[in-house]
């Protein structure tokens, strides 16, 4: 089984992208768990048809410590399994708590034995917080594979580059690497290029760019994934391309954090900062 981070700047379409990501897995019939990591609990509603899961905070709260798998655990799209890790009442406690439960609780309950047969645990995270709760999936072998998803804006660019500090920091002791940059355009001038450069400094890869188009707002408010919604859609072609490419990838680096003076050269020299 391949453990999967996605990471990214909050707002960068993380959850958006890894749940069509995994509809294309699931299309080509891989088994696939998901594990929301934000508070929000919308890491699964896509593969769910727009169910507002419960998550694994809110049953503990409610049912204590007997609980079961099923009771934190819904199938969805091409038999997806799906979980949230959810949050705190507002203003009590620490979110990144709670992906410390969740992932204790599945491990507890069995959620990733070889009975299960998956072939991906895909974990979304919350903005670009490696730090605490947040940094779990990349500590202790919780995931292997870290993918972030960046644009040609600037702060993403900054985001993208602190997070891969943050695998250096676990590289070592977890042996987690960096699988590559996913470009989630947002039609930034030269970005196609940009994000290529910045791979490139950084010693790893854009492994796609998924270029923006409203289908997949459509498909969102339609409660479904692109695949799921318009598979015929050369929108839904970009997923399975990002999917089979993930599949395929052997690329898997400790990588190369730039100085903020490197990187706000790259942005300079694309026309960025000017």
């Amino acid at each position: 089984m391949r453990k999967i981070a996605i990471y990214g700047k909050g707002g960068i379409g993380k959850s958006t992208t890894t749940q069509n990501t995994v509809a294309g897995l699931a299309e080509m019939g891989k088994k696939v768990m998901v594990v929301g990591c934000d508070p929000k609990a919308d890491s699964t509603r896509l593969l769910l048809g727009g169910l507002a899961q419960k998550t694994v905070l809110d049953t503990l709260r409610e049912e204590g410590e007997d609980v079961e798998l099923e009771d934190i655990m819904k199938i969805g799209y091409g038999n997806t399994s799906c979980t949230e890790s959810g949050g705190p009442e507002p203003g009590v406690g620490c979110a990144g708590r709670g992906i410390i439960t969740s992932i204790n609780m599945l491990e507890q309950l069995g959620a990733y034995e070889e009975d299960k047969q998956l072939d991906y645990a895909f974990y979304d995270v919350l903005g670009d917080v490696v730090c605490g709760g947040f940094a779990m999936p990349i500590r202790d072998g919780k995931a292997q594979e870290i993918y972030i998803v960046v644009s040609g804006e600037m702060m993403a660019m900054y985001a993208a580059n602190n997070i891969c500090k943050g695998i250096v920091k676990f590289a070592e002791a977890g042996g987690v690497r960096l699988g590559g940059l996913i470009c989630n355009s947002r039609m930034v001038d030269n970005e196609k290029a940009m994000i290529e450069e910045l791979a490139r400094k950084l010693g790893t890869q854009m492994i796609h760019f998924v270029p923006r188009d409203n289908m997949v707002q459509r498909a969102e408010i339609n409660r479904k994934t692109v695949i799921d919604f318009d598979p015929e859609h050369n929108q839904a072609d970009e997923y399975r391309a990002l999917a089979k490419k993930i599949d395929e990838n052997r690329m898997f680096v400790i990588p190369k954090p730039l100085e903020v003076e490197e990187l706000e050269k790259l942005l300079l020299d694309f026309g960025i900062l000017n």
